[in-house]
């Protein structure tokens, strides 16, 4: 499938949103809502839920399958205040030893002025150190758009799992072909080049599964997710914290080979 097909299936209005793979995979979720500080960014929701009987802090990115949905939540484009929103409740889930799943679904993070003036920069920053060293597993799942820092936001995990129409990238095809040849219109060209595709990142390492969608329901997707977040969340409940934390950096570490300066 060339990869301009994957960036319109990852966008796709009718995709599943946060809320609903939570309702499909999880039981019993509570949302809890704000920052503490600020407000309650729609753009990202988080709670706890259960997973076999287990509670399980889940967060992610929503959009929604209308105009009005999208606007309430702003596009899945996450504020200052939804990071620190994932932030808190990333700290809750390591005080009462729950493990965090992360669904990441957005373009990038929300970048108007007021995005800058509440410090979008720090929150996102401050979102990677604390999931560092956050002494309990962690799995992020793409589960559509996948860009930029604004989806690194939730993605510093153990293990990082990939559906077969998402994508994952430093910015998006029409960014790109902007920057490499001032003209947006050649995005397909650019996508060609880009390798954010589920089969270019498990490759390359950059992700650890991938969640299969061909020829299958949303239904059957979200129980094989169910199925396999049992699994690989028992095995590292399993691990010591120190070692759920070091196994966490040393995933990422791996990446320093790679550049060059």
């Amino acid at each position: 499938m060339k990869p301009m097909k994957i960036v319109s299936l990852a966008r796709d209005v009718k995709r599943p949103t946060t809320k609903e793979w939570i309702k499909a995979v999880f039981d019993d979720f509570i949302e809890l809502h704000g920052d503490r500080y600020y407000a309650d960014d729609k753009a990202l929701v988080g709670g706890i839920a259960t997973l076999n009987g287990t509670p399980v802090t889940v967060i992610g990115m929503e959009k929604g399958h209308t105009l009005q949905e999208n606007l309430k939540t702003n596009f899945g484009q996450v504020h200052p205040e939804g990071y620190r929103k994932s932030a808190r409740l990333m700290k809750q889930a390591e005080k009462f030893n729950r493990p965090v799943v992360t669904f990441i679904n957005t373009a990038g993070a929300f970048c108007g002025a007021t995005a800058e003036e509440r410090g979008i920069g720090e929150a996102i920053a401050d979102n990677l150190r604390i999931m560092s060293h956050l002494k309990v597993p962690i799995i992020a799942i793409l589960c559509g758009e996948g860009g930029s820092g604004g989806a690194l936001g939730l993605a510093v995990a153990n293990e990082v799992w990939m559906m077969e129409y998402a994508m994952y990238s430093i910015l998006s095809p029409e960014g790109f072909a902007s920057i490499l040849w001032k003209d947006g219109s050649k995005a397909a060209q650019a996508a060609e080049l880009m390798k954010f595709t589920c089969h270019d990142l498990l490759d390359q390492k950059i992700v650890d599964r991938v969640i299969f969608e061909k020829k299958k329901t949303n239904e059957q997707i979200a129980s094989e997710l169910r199925e396999q977040l049992k699994v690989q969340l028992d095995f590292w409940m399993k691990k010591s914290k120190e070692e759920i934390v070091s196994r966490r950096l040393e995933r990422f570490n791996q990446y320093l080979s790679l550049i060059h300066i």
